[in-house]
């Protein structure tokens, strides 16, 4: 893709070589994961490529697929960068690809940096836009700000180990010195900021305004649900033998992450901006798996990052082709554009977790595996209410773009983006219907 940026002139084959790119890429993870393995190298057991990870990378791939087919001509408006995008892109899924299938801290890292990095570009890349760029500057310099607890949390945990592997301790009871918590608490609130987990969030909201929104829609879903694989990962492996010690901790960080992320999104009057705060909302219920770190919280976080990737892409799809992001802009939008406003829809629903959409069912799963540790029904409880605030400003779009008067934004969308869109719903409703399409492929 690097090549392709300046030996390609058409920017209708630079596209299509993307496409062709990853459906390769997807090709291969899902043969790997049938057992068909194309090349074995020796990790040094620092990276482990088991069921779990290979699935969560088949999931992103398709999601990538999904962003690729419905927001890859949005890009050609943000500058004349058109391959580079592309190339920033597919380096963020090698670093997602390291850390969903990390064994050592350091290849953690790596893994996160590689995914950030990337971004901090993408965001400023509407170079001639102040918005852009205050964002990139701000989503960078607090991403330093993090990178720096999380060097600190591995050499802290190095310093009472002596070993970067996360599997070295698994089985084993591990040091609960001071040093060890002290480095397992750097790593907590340092990967709690790359999910923009309250009170870690505060660099969301603008980063997610200010960058271009074909960009927003691609670190709101794809880069945040890796973010959490990478979490629970880590929790599982390096600290799953402590978990009474800091279960506590994490349910209040979900709890206020739930409330300041549906609160403020109540109060939004920017659709892009709501998005921003109910992605918040919505990492809140993603915690809950590293909460209960149970089968069904696995389970859950797959089907959940499935379904909420899906239908943010879908939206944000949308949106892009607006140049009105208020919520009065959206006013009589399916009296112009039923079809568009159908699907909108069925995405709204979903994350709203109403019956019949995939969104229902995996929050029904992260609730089931808060509930079934045994400890802080509160929480579970709070969740719940939490999940009720949520229906409201979600709602408001429907309303907006259904009942309400206004002048209609005429938008350019062509026949196979519809198509596409109309596909995205399908699934969502599938996987609502069937959440074993995804499930069975990660005992069978």
């Amino acid at each position: 893709m690097m090549f392709s940026s300046f030996l390609l002139k058409s920017k209708i084959v630079i596209r299509n070589l993307a496409i062709l790119g990853l459906i390769l890429i997807l090709t291969a993870n899902v043969l790997e994961m049938t057992g068909m393995v194309f090349c074995r190298i020796d990790t040094k057991d620092m990276i482990g490529f088991d069921r779990f990870s290979l699935l969560f990378d088949t999931i992103i791939f398709v999601c990538t697929l999904m962003y690729f087919l419905l927001s890859a001509r949005d890009m050609e408006r943000v500058g004349s960068n058109y391959g580079e995008y592309f190339a920033l892109l597919f380096f963020v899924l090698c670093g997602i690809t390291l850390a969903s299938s990390f064994r050592s801290l350091l290849v953690l890292f790596l893994g996160i940096e590689i995914i950030s990095i990337p971004l901090y570009i993408l965001t400023g890349s509407d170079k001639k836009n102040l918005k852009s760029n205050e964002a990139s500057l701000k989503y960078f310099l607090l991403g330093a700000f993090s990178t720096g607890l999380m060097l600190m949390g591995i050499a802290l945990i190095y310093g009472s180990t002596g070993t970067f592997s996360t599997t070295a301790l698994m089985g084993n009871e591990p040091p609960s010195s001071a040093l060890f918590i002290a480095g397992m608490l750097l790593l907590m609130f340092s990967m709690a900021f790359k999910v923009s987990a309250a009170p870690f969030h505060f660099w969301t909201p603008d980063v997610y305004d200010g960058a271009p929104t074909v960009f927003t829609s691609f670190m709101a879903t794809i880069v945040k649900v890796a973010a959490f694989v990478a979490f629970i990962r880590l929790f599982n492996d390096e600290f799953g033998n402590l978990q009474s010690k800091w279960q506590l901790l994490i349910a209040i960080i979900t709890a206020i992450t739930l409330f300041i992320g549906n609160i403020t999104a109540v109060f939004q009057q920017s659709v892009k901006r709501m998005l921003a705060y109910s992605s918040i909302s919505q990492a809140g219920f993603m915690m809950m798996a590293i909460f209960a770190m149970n089968a069904d919280a696995k389970e859950g976080l797959l089907l959940y990052s499935a379904a909420y990737c899906l239908a943010t892409i879908g939206i944000f799809a949308v949106l892009a082709k607006l140049k009105d992001y208020s919520f009065d802009g959206l006013n009589a939008f399916a009296r112009e554009q039923p079809l568009l406003a159908g699907v909108t829809t069925i995405f709204l629903l979903s994350l709203a977790g109403i019956p019949l959409t995939a969104g229902f069912l995996s929050k029904f799963y992260m609730l089931k595996a808060a509930a079934t540790t045994g400890k802080y029904t509160w929480l579970v409880i709070f969740a719940v209410l939490m999940a009720v605030v949520s229906v409201y400003y979600y709602f408001r779009v429907i309303q907006a773009m259904y009942f309400k008067d206004g002048e209609t934004q005429t938008i350019e969308i062509t026949p196979a983006s519809k198509l596409t869109l109309v596909v995205l719903a399908g699934i969502i409703i599938l996987l609502g219907i069937f959440p074993n399409l995804i499930l069975y492929w990660l005992y069978f």
